[in-house]
C-alpha cells in the first residue's frame, strides 16, 4: 500500500522545472497551468532566481505545477488503482485534492493562484516569520510560545513543530529556547497556519466556490487532524480553513501507519516529507521524485505493492 505525498511551500529551488521540461507533454501540461495562474511557470521553474521564487505569490503556484507534472506520470496506465491514500503538506493539499480528483489540475491552479495571493497579502499587513523548532518537549514548548505570543503551526513528527508570529519574538525564542531544542529561522514571507492569515480566508473561500470539486477517487487525508475525507467539498472547506491554522503532518503520519501504508511516494519538488517519513515513520520504503529520473523508481515501488487501498473514512 503506497501513499503519494505532497509538499508544501520552502521545497523550491531555482531551475528545479529545466529536467521536467525535456518531456513534450509535460511541457504541454505546463502551458496549461501557466495560462491559469496568470504567470509563466516555465520561467519561473528554470530561470527565475531564489528571491523571486521564494515570494509566496509565485511559490505556491510553481509547487503546485511541479506536483501535477509528476502526478500526471505516476498516475498514467491505471496505476491510481493501486495507490492506498494521497496526502498534502500545507498547499500541497490542492495538489492533493487534483490527484485524487476532487479538482481538475487547471481547477486546482486557478485555487493556487487565490490562495498565494491572498496569503502574501496577508504577510503584507505586518512583519512576521516562522522558525523550526527541533527536539523540544512539546508541552514545555508550546508554554513557552504562549508567553511570547507565537503560535504553532506546522506539527511536523519525528521532533519537528514549525512556531510563527512577530519576528521580535522569534528572535526572542531564538535566543532563549526551551531546554534541548534547537531554533532555525526559515525564509519564508510570513507566518503562515496562524492567526495572521485570517484576511486570507475570505479570498480563497470565493475562489473555492468558483469550483465543482468531485468526491475523490483515491483516499485522501486532511491537514486537519490526520483524517480521511470522503466528500470533496468538505475537503475543500477544510483547505480554507487551513490558512489560519496548524498543519498537523505528524497525524497524518500517524494515520498512514495505521491504515498499513507500506511505502511512500514524495512528488516533486520532493525531499521534505520523505526526510519527516524518515524520522517519524523509522524503515518505510521511500521514494522522492525531484526529476523525471526518478520516476521509474516510484512506479517500481507502486507496481512492486499491488494491495488494494480502503475505501473509508476512518482515519
Amino acid at each position: 500500500m503506497i501513499v503519494l505525498v505532497c509538499p508544501g511551500q520552502g521545497s523550491q529551488t531555482p531551475g528545479f522545472l529545466e529536467p521536467w521540461l525535456q518531456d513534450a507533454r509535460s511541457r504541454d501540461l505546463l502551458d496549461e497551468l501557466s495560462a491559469a495562474a496568470g504567470m509563466d511557470l516555465a520561467a519561473h521553474g528554470t530561470v527565475s532566481d531564489a528571491d523571486t521564487i521564494r515570494d509566496t505569490a509565485v511559490a505556491q503556484p510553481l509547487i503546485v505545477a511541479a506536483g501535477l507534472l509528476a502526478l500526471q506520470s505516476i498516475l498514467g496506465d491505471g496505476r491510481d488503482a493501486r495507490v492506498a491514500g494521497i496526502a498534502g503538506h500545507s498547499v500541497g493539499e490542492i495538489t492533493a485534492a487534483a490527484g485524487a480528483g476532487i479538482l481538475g489540475f487547471t481547477e486546482a491552479m486557478t485555487l493556487v493562484r487565490a490562495r498565494a495571493t491572498a496569503m502574501a497579502a496577508a504577510a503584507a499587513l505586518e512583519p512576521t516569520g516562522m522558525s523550526a523548532v527541533l527536539g523540544a518537549d512539546e508541552d514545555a514548548l508550546l508554554a513557552r510560545l504562549a508567553e511570547l505570543d507565537l503560535q504553532p503551526a506546522n506539527f511536523n513528527g519525528g521532533g519537528q513543530v514549525v512556531v510563527a508570529g512577530a519576528l521580535d519574538a522569534l528572535d526572542r525564542l531564538r535566543a532563549e529556547p526551551v531546554p534541548g531544542s534547537r531554533v532555525i529561522p526559515l525564509q519564508v514571507a510570513g507566518a503562515f497556519h496562524t492567526r495572521y492569515m485570517e484576511p486570507a480566508k475570505d479570498a480563497l473561500a470565493r475562489a473555492a466556490a468558483e469550483v465543482s470539486p468531485a468526491d475523490p477517487r483515491i483516499p485522501i487525508w486532511t491537514n486537519a487532524d490526520g483524517s480521511k475525507v470522503a466528500d470533496g467539498t468538505r475537503f475543500l472547506d477544510l483547505v480554507v480553513g487551513q490558512v489560519s491554522s496548524p498543519v498537523r503532518w505528524d497525524r497524518c503520519m500517524e494515520s498512514f501507519a495505521s491504515a498499513g501504508v507500506t511505502g511512500l511516494v514524495e512528488v516533486a519538488p520532493a525531499g521534505a516529507l520523505v526526510g519527516l517519513a524518515r524520522r517519524g515513520l523509522k524503515g518505510l520504503p521511500t521514494v522522492a521524485v525531484k526529476t523525471p529520473d526518478d520516476l521509474a523508481a516510484a512506479i517500481d515501488l507502486l507496481d512492486s505493492h499491488t494491495s488494494a487501498p480502503e475505501q473509508d473514512t476512518a482515519s
